[in-house]
């Protein structure tokens, strides 16, 4: 008697993966309930609960992506972009402001954030554009209609504002760009260009944008301002050693020197070096690049070019976030505000997390299907 599809396809699942995810996101937890206690008398602080009800979805959502054929689901691309255009455009009209930005939308109750969506269906958009057997890749009209479905969100996201989460879109482009095989000049133009332009772009960002970029160049700046953040993390992370200083025993964090606002969410890593040390950092980088190096895999191992580019776009992103996010607490970085994959909290981001690998996965169980 066959086996259930379902029970074939898990097991097909790389579980390395599978651990290294809920083992990050278990990190995540604790070291959320971490930056976020306040005394002896919670067993559970309010963001904590909430990311464990976030994790639960975002967990339930990663099933249901291995079980949903990427082919299936990327040939409703076009409407699941639309949509999520909609989404970004109802942000600018009715959208919750918050810390003077509107990101959020206010869904029954519920806060989302659009623009994480908006991630994960361009890149869905893109790859199924790309992997067309009639795009021809060499054609200059393929290299920039690519650019174009980029640039409506990235506009849209820029608006809010929201540079960072905006950025993100570029590099996961060129990763498409490159892996579906378009010309190594269509690629060296863009860069070439992008490299005149950002002179100009200074004069595109906010005050509080520029002012991120200074304090970088020179903490000293505004200490007790802008500089506060960046300079606190770097004590906190330097402080904690080889071992670090115990779970609840970092001083920047429960002594509130790392604000309580960023601890749980962009400084996260910082409260995970204070309080675990080196060996703790280390230990979380390890199962990042066990996710890494399997996304590489799933990708290369895919039965198809589309399997290839979404494999190609979910690990770009999850290493583009990992790296800027780690490079922004250690000081090697300016402040952009992005959070880390799976251990910051979020609920909008926990679940598109969640939701992209769990795509990786559906291409990687269905490599051997013909």
């Amino acid at each position: 008697m066959n086996e259930p599809k379902s029970i074939a396809l898990f097991g097909r699942v790389d579980w390395l993966f599978v651990l290294a995810t809920f083992g990050l996101t278990l990190i995540g937890i604790l070291f959320i309930y971490s930056a976020s206690y306040r005394n002896d008398d919670e067993w559970m602080t309010a963001l904590t609960r909430r990311q464990v009800l976030w994790a639960l979805v975002g967990g339930f959502c990663f099933m249901v992506a291995i079980l949903t054929d990427y082919r299936k689901l990327a040939a409703n691309a076009w409407w699941i972009y639309g949509i999520c255009l909609v989404l970004l455009g109802l942000v600018l009209v009715i959208g919750v402001k918050i810390y003077g930005a509107y990101r959020w939308l206010n869904l029954f109750g519920i806060q989302v954030q659009p623009s994480e969506f908006a991630k994960l269906g361009t890149l869905l958009l893109l790859a199924r554009y790309l992997s067309l057997p009639s795009r021809d890749m060499s054609e200059f009209k393929t290299f920039y209609v690519t650019l174009l479905i980029m640039a409506a969100p990235f506009i849209l996201v820029l608006r809010q504002p929201d540079l960072g989460t905006a950025l993100m879109l570029l590099p996961v482009t060129l990763a498409l760009l490159f892996v579906g095989g378009v010309p190594l000049r269509y690629l060296a133009i863009l860069a070439g260009i992008g490299l005149l332009l950002t002179p100009l772009g200074w004069f595109a960002l906010d005050g509080y944008q520029k002012e991120r970029i200074l304090v970088f160049f020179d903490p000293g700046r505004d200490p007790l301002g802008a500089g506060w953040n960046k300079i606190q993390s770097e004590i906190a992370v330097g402080s904690g050693g080889l071992t670090g200083k115990g779970f609840l025993m970092g001083t920047q964090n429960i002594l509130g020197f790392l604000p309580r606002t960023v601890a749980p969410t962009d400084f996260i890593f910082s409260v995970i070096a204070e309080e675990r040390g080196f060996v703790g950092a280390a230990v979380v980088l390890g199962l990042y690049a066990v996710m890494l190096i399997s996304g590489i895999r799933a990708g290369i191992r895919a039965r198809d070019k589309l399997g290839r580019l979404l494999a190609a776009g979910v690990t770009t992103m999850l290493f583009c976030h990992l790296f800027v996010n780690i490079a922004m607490t250690v000081g090697l970085a300016p402040i952009t505000g992005l959070p880390l994959p799976l251990i910051s909290y979020g609920g909008s981001f926990m679940v598109c997390t969640m939701a992209g690998l769990g795509l990786v996965q559906s291409v990687y169980v269905r490599r051997l299907e013909r």
